[in-house]
């Protein structure tokens, strides 16, 4: 409980997972309403693009906002363990 008071331990990415879910639902929700919605074929396309390009690059994306934190608490250990004893 001390770490999560002193910010040593990030929450982020825990909660980056449940926004990258609540997209995906999204997401997926939004393209089969493109796809069954739509009335022409261009948007029958798009609803099938969006359907298979969405998760991926929101996948992405979540990704690289989790690398990020990773990257802080790597760099927070490589620091805490080169000080000198």
């Amino acid at each position: 409980m001390g770490d999560f008071f002193s910010f040593r331990r990030m929450i982020t990415p825990v909660i980056i997972q449940v926004i990258f879910w609540l997209g995906l639902i999204v997401i997926v929700g939004f393209s089969l309403f493109i796809l069954i919605g739509g009335d022409e074929a261009w948007a029958r396309v798009l609803g099938v693009i969006y359907l298979i390009l969405g998760p991926i690059m929101w996948r992405v994306w979540c990704e690289i906002m989790i690398l990020l934190f990773r990257m802080s608490e790597t760099l927070t250990d490589i620091r805490n363990n080169t000080k000198p004893k």
